[in-house]
């Protein structure tokens, strides 16, 4: 039997994302983790952090490692990131090694070194910001038509939701939230390219390679205009981390990001804005626990929006 340690975190999301089916889903997944490993010729070859899925180092067959995830079965999140990783076909990102649907699992290419790209901020922070624009200009290619991803612009939902559960100035500042979610609407529209988007890049999600010199793991994986990666890239590494220090460079980082993705700087501007309070919101759909630095991105680029 595969040794399976769960955190207390990694149980807690699992449960508060999923229910009861998340809580059975973890009294399973000692015998998941077992079939699939012995299914696969998979042995244990190092933990790695958890947060909303079990991952784990693996060593195949042939002597060449992988890494092992393992999710609640029929997720949008595993789904969504496999078709996404299946579009980028290696340009920009790990690939998919082997896939199991029915049993959420996934065996992917491992990043080595997988020196995160959050190593190099803030002290060569044009550095960091330069592999981002790397990857980000590897991943974006037309979204085929039949892409099974969900659209960007049905993230919009997102702001209805929390201004009807909240109808007052609380807890995010309302007019913060309804600027946010009438200028997503607008950009989404005025978008005038249609590409498969990463969803999350930012420092942490981005690992020095061999293959390639970055590469980006766990996609959300979404279709829309290729703006909206800069957003996360704005607030991190280390978003919980009450020191701004990410937030004064904030302005030389949208005009590297401008300047190397070919985006108007208003745009930059608003996506980021957006984007800030977006991933607020979303923290109203979980545990309820802001992480603070999003807020103030938003509040410092609302006197820049057009």
């Amino acid at each position: 039997m595969v040794d399976i340690a769960l955190p207390d975190l990694f149980v807690r999301n699992v449960e508060e994302c999923w229910g009861a089916f998340g809580s059975q889903w973890l009294a399973d997944l000692p015998d998941i983790a077992d079939r699939v490993m012995r299914d696969w010729e998979l042995r244990p070859a190092g933990r790695l952090p958890l947060s909303m899925n079990w991952v784990t180092r693996v060593r195949r067959a042939d002597g060449t490692t992988a890494v092992l995830k393992l999710g609640v079965p029929d997720s949008d999140h595993l789904r969504d990131e496999a078709a996404a990783l299946e579009c980028f076909a290696g340009r920009g990102a790990i690939t998919v090694l082997a896939r199991d649907e029915a049993r959420g699992a996934l065996l992917l290419e491992e990043a080595r070194p997988g020196t995160p790209v959050s190593a190099l901020a803030p002290a060569r922070d044009e550095a960091a910001t330069a592999a981002l624009i790397e990857v980000a200009e590897r991943l974006h290619r037309p979204a085929p038509p039949d892409v099974p991803l969900p659209e960007l612009a049905d993230r919009s939902a997102s702001f209805a939701r929390h201004l009807r559960r909240f109808p007052g100035d609380g807890p995010l500042p309302r007019h913060l939230v309804e600027r946010a979610g009438g200028l997503f609407t607008e950009l989404c529209s005025s978008a005038t390219d249609r590409v498969v988007l990463h969803g999350d890049l930012h420092h942490d999600n981005v690992l020095a390679a061999e293959r390639e010199p970055w590469l980006a793991i766990d996609p959300h994986g979404v279709v829309g205009d290729p703006g909206y990666e800069v957003g996360a890239m704005l607030y991190n590494p280390d978003p919980l981390d009450p020191d701004d220090t990410v937030l004064d460079l904030a302005p030389a980082r949208m005009e590297q990001l401008a300047d190397g993705l070919g985006i108007p700087m208003d745009r930059v501007v608003a996506w980021g804005f957006v984007q800030a309070v977006l991933s607020e919101v979303w923290t109203f759909e979980g545990d309820g626990v802001m992480t603070g630095r999003p807020l103030r991105l938003a509040r410092r680029l609302l006197p820049m929006l057009p």
